[in-house]
């Protein structure tokens, strides 16, 4: 059985606090009781413990027992967390409703607007940053992709091309139906990858190198660095290096046309 510590640091994963927790697993070891009982056997200070049980209540882990004395019910681990996954399905669908809205309403104009009256001022050496997170890293990679107006180019590692594929295969689609050339270096693309990524040709030229490296650039004007070797690195500890400079992108443009010809198409 996991060690309370590491089961109260799991169910932070799906919305509970430290006090929630703790009263929760102290309502499961008892089935039935009162929030003064759960209190002591938690170790929750009871000045607390009717807030904490409330929002327990609200969130589909317990229920308040008719009768007096107040007394709660612990809920089946199984339903809570199907009541868990409703509440985020419907809390997802509300705000996707908020978003598609303010697409398509003034306001997103007028906040493209905002921005690039303040971008246009910034010196460029400014839009210069750090994106920490594999996960944040292929959002950044989304983005520029998505405003991409004339080419993008990617030298990237085996593993890094199929998780390019999984992540980014419907922005490179996107693209190459705006007449958006995609070209892409593969360091190395081992078997089984070549496989998985079979269908890539559709919406990107694919050629193998023997130069491992990691970087993006979308219009020879920013370029995402990564400096990192993704075989030896935590997703969470990666990292990317933007750039919004056309000096910077050309010097990564001409190192990746010098290659390119004499490269051996993936497929």
């Amino acid at each position: 059985m996991l060690m309370q510590k590491e089961i109260i640091s799991q169910l932070k994963d799906i919305g509970l606090n430290s006090y929630e927790s703790k009263l929760w697993l102290a309502l499961l070891t008892k089935g039935v009781a009162s929030a003064g009982e759960l209190s002591d056997l938690a170790g929750v200070p009871r000045s607390r413990s009717y807030d904490v049980l409330e929002s327990l209540e609200k969130k589909g882990f317990i229920i308040m027992k008719i009768g007096k004395p107040i007394k709660y019910i612990a809920v089946q681990p199984e339903n809570v967390l199907d009541n868990v996954r409703k509440q985020l399905l419907e809390d997802a669908g509300l705000q996707e409703k908020l978003l598609t809205k303010i697409e398509k309403s003034p306001l997103i104009d007028e906040l493209k607007t905002i921005y690039k009256s303040g971008v246009g001022a910034v010196d460029p050496i400014e839009l210069t940053g750090s994106v920490k997170g594999r996960k944040n890293l292929y959002r950044h990679l989304e983005h520029l992709i998505k405003n991409a107006e004339k080419g993008i180019i990617i030298m990237t590692t085996s593993a890094g091309l199929l998780r390019k594929y999984e992540t980014l295969k419907n922005a490179f689609r996107k693209a190459r139906e705006r007449k958006v050339k995609v070209r892409i270096l593969v360091a190395n693309a081992l078997p089984d990858v070549v496989a998985q990524v079979k269908g890539i040709e559709l919406v990107a030229e694919v050629r193998q190198t023997n130069t491992p490296s990691r970087f993006c650039v979308v219009d020879g004007n920013e370029v995402v660095l990564m400096p990192l070797d993704d075989e030896l690195t935590n997703p969470a500890a990666d990292v990317g290096i933007w750039v919004k400079s056309k000096f910077f992108a050309s010097t990564f443009e001409k190192m990746f046309d010098a290659n390119w010809p004499s490269q051996k198409p993936l497929f």
